[in-house]
């Protein structure tokens, strides 16, 4: 079993990655706005306010999606469309995904 954590830098890609899930068969997500870091200290900290420009035509929100999935062909596959949609997750500005190992759950909805 694996927490799936994927930080999507346009948060109008949320609702295409999760219909992808459910059409693999993942039936629980969480979602929640986040902030980089960049974007914090740019706000934030008067020092860096100079880079501002750097951070010009990115969001000022990021999404981070959180699913713990049990199969790992299903997780594949989320990573698999995540990546499609986002248009590749190498190019700059896109997000992250990554994984996290889960040895412990309770009250997890089973999936379909």
């Amino acid at each position: 079993m694996e927490l799936l954590v994927c930080v999507i830098n346009e948060p109008s890609k949320v609702d295409e990655i999760l219909e992808a899930f459910i059409e693999i068969g993942i039936t629980g997500a969480t979602v929640i706005d986040t902030y980089g870091m960049g974007k914090t200290l740019v706000q934030e900290v008067p020092i860096f306010a100079g880079f501002r420009n750097l951070l010009s035509g990115s969001s000022k929100y990021n999404k981070t999606i959180f699913s713990v999935i049990g199969e790992k062909e299903k997780l594949e596959q989320a990573i698999s469309a995540i990546q499609d949609i986002v248009g590749g997750l190498e190019n700059p500005s896109t997000g992250i995904v990554f994984t996290i190992p889960v040895n412990f759950v309770k009250g997890l909805k089973p999936e379909l």
